[in-house]
């Protein structure tokens, strides 16, 4: 998520503009949002190489990670996989 606020300068006429970056929660249903942050964690990860298995190993200890380990299954494993091989190699 990004924030955008503004910053009036009393001494200036002019309005300053700058960003925060807030991390958001991951969960299983942020198949692109979970990806990514995968991606970023393991740069050199080979992905034919990577099983779902691996997938959820990471996923659940990636430090945004916030829902429950047991309510993740095959399917959206997949997607994950799908989402990072997209980012990753341009299919």
């Amino acid at each position: 998520m990004l924030i955008s606020a503004g910053v009036y300068s009393a001494h200036k006429s002019t309005t300053t503009r700058f960003s925060v970056r807030i991390p958001a929660m991951l969960t299983w249903d942020a198949s692109y949002e979970m990806a990514l942050a995968l991606r970023d964690a393991h740069p050199d990860a080979n992905l034919q190489e990577v099983s779902t298995g691996q997938i959820y190993d990471w996923a659940i200890a990636l430090p945004d990670f916030a829902d429950d380990p047991a309510l993740v299954n095959e399917a959206m494993l997949m997607a994950i996989f799908q989402e990072w091989y997209e980012e990753t190699d341009g299919v």
